[in-house]
């Protein structure tokens, strides 16, 4: 068997184990996946005529708000998941699984893109989850062409990739699943202090720069120009330059740690 069909076979393997511990072990899955969509229950139902009012400057409209908040809430169903991640990862060097796999004659990256690609699927149908949602209480996204539904699509993936990695390295350096939950806890917060629910201009001057130099509000306004026709300008290439800076940074940042010698 060749290097790439030994990898693929191995990886497969590891995702099918991933996969089923999910399935197994709901509870943290389900946590996480309820914490956006309360957030998007609650700023819809009780704060959204407020927000529509000051976000359009003129009478109260809790369609404009839904659709400004949407996207954001999208994103922040990614980092959400990102928790699940760093738990399961951590739980595994920790629990004495990687050592056994180490004895065992499998491909050495397997074991971490199973993490990976399973996390990322995770992500994929909690956004399509949170989406609909979203659809059911009055989310609609009419100027959207196929092609730029497509993109959005792959955008979220690339951002829940690129992510992923990150926080299976925190996983890994963690040495416990309460301390793997606590290092991955930023990736939650960030999109609190993103345009996710205010526009950045309504922001106070010395806040402002925090909100707009970091990886969500690039992708968030990125996100809402594809799915609202809103104006993307140059946060685009600027959500890929982070993306895949993130994702490579995070891939070997991953491989050296598993490939270290353990103590």
């Amino acid at each position: 068997m060749s290097a790439l069909s030994l990898a693929v076979r191995d990886s497969n393997t590891m995702l099918r184990r991933n996969l089923l511990h999910a399935r197994r072990y709901p509870s943290l899955t389900l946590n996480l996946l309820l914490t956006p969509i309360v957030l998007l229950l609650l700023f819809v139902y009780v704060f959204g005529d407020v927000m529509s009012a000051g976000i359009g400057g003129g009478g109260a409209d809790r369609s404009q708000y839904i659709a400004y908040l949407v996207p954001g809430i999208l994103l922040m169903t990614v980092g959400g998941t990102l928790v699940g991640t760093a738990v399961s990862v951590s739980n595994d060097m920790t629990e004495g699984i990687i050592a056994r796999f180490r004895t065992m004659a499998i491909h050495r990256g397997s074991v971490l893109i199973g993490h990976v690609i399973g996390s990322v699927l995770q992500a994929v149908i909690s956004v399509v989850l949170v989406g609909a949602v979203g659809v059911a209480i009055g989310f609609r996204s009419t100027d959207a062409t196929v092609l730029e539904w497509i993109a959005a699509f792959g955008l979220l993936a690339l951002f829940a990739l690129a992510f992923t990695w990150i926080a299976v390295g925190m996983g890994m350096v963690s040495p416990s699943a309460e301390a793997a939950s606590n290092n991955a806890l930023p990736l939650v917060f960030l999109p609190l202090i993103s345009s996710a629910f205010v526009p950045l201009n309504s922001m106070p001057g010395w806040f402002q720069p925090i909100a707009e130099y970091q990886p969500f509000t690039p992708a968030i306004e990125t996100l809402r120009g594809l799915l609202l026709g809103t104006e993307i300008g140059n946060n685009g290439w600027i959500t890929m330059v982070w993306c895949l800076g993130l994702a490579v940074l995070g891939y070997f940042w991953c491989k050296s740690l598993f490939n270290r010698d353990p103590k």
